[in-house]
């Protein structure tokens, strides 16, 4: 088995050749946004670049290599400030947004993320910033890597239960008005022997329900922060 493409070479250019690596993978961030996992294939995205299959396995030899490179390409929407521009706490933050806006932007990353081996250029830099952000803060050791991993698991975790929403929102052909609507009528109508819930649903009804998932996220994401900032006040 073949490591990750970052690990090989890259092919020469063909004199022949009319597509370029790059060209390739924004055609195929677009299919992916469009059409999600099941929708990526080395013809179908062929023939949106209205070429021959041949000429892209020139750059990229199966689907595999292909989403190493979308990846790495869709990494390098994420900001990490350096810490003394920001701050740890602050950098953290800034991160931590701008990881769940890449997700919501791109719903079929969750399901093609974890697994692989992220070892290109801009996962790397993602990596190496955040890591930077916690060794700043004051974090040693596997300290550092272990608050990194966790705020980046809370990410990916809030932010994959949204795009599971948003696509249930889309597959029922509803508006999300309409969609909440009838979630809030469907969970009232068998919450009278459970007061606690049918009070929860009552106080998220009038909410618009992406300002509440946003909301959420920054609670979470703050009360994470608090409990690092907490640990590393009151180390022995």
């Amino acid at each position: 088995m073949e490591g990750s493409i970052w690990t090989r070479s890259a092919p020469s250019s063909s004199p022949r050749e009319t597509l370029s690596r790059e060209q390739i993978v924004r055609a195929a961030v677009k299919l992916l946004d469009e059409e999600g996992l099941a929708g990526l294939s080395m013809r179908k995205l062929a023939g949106r670049l209205e070429s021959g299959t041949t000429s892209l396995y020139w750059h990229v030899s199966t689907k595999d290599d292909l989403l190493d490179l979308v990846i790495d390409e869709i990494y390098g929407e994420v900001d990490v400030p350096e810490p003394d521009l920001a701050g740890w706490r602050g950098g953290v933050t800034l991160l931590a947004h701008s990881l769940r806006s890449m997700v919501l932007r791109h719903p079929w990353v969750p399901s093609a993320i974890f697994g692989r081996a992220n070892v290109g250029p801009n996962a790397m830099t993602s990596g190496a910033g955040g890591l930077r952000l916690f060794e700043a803060a004051g974090f040693e050791g596997l300290e550092i890597d272990k608050a990194l991993s966790s705020v980046f698991a809370y990410v990916f975790g809030i932010t994959t239960a949204e795009v599971a929403w948003r696509g249930a929102v889309r597959s029922s052909g509803r508006s999300t008005e309409e969609w909440a609507d009838r979630m809030y009528e469907d969970v009232m109508s068998v919450t009278n022997e459970y007061p606690a819930m049918r009070d929860a649903v009552a106080r998220r009804a009038s909410i618009d329900i992406e300002q509440l998932q946003s909301d959420s996220f920054v609670f979470g994401l703050e009360s994470m922060l608090d409990g690092l900032e907490h640990r590393l006040a009151h180390r022995a």
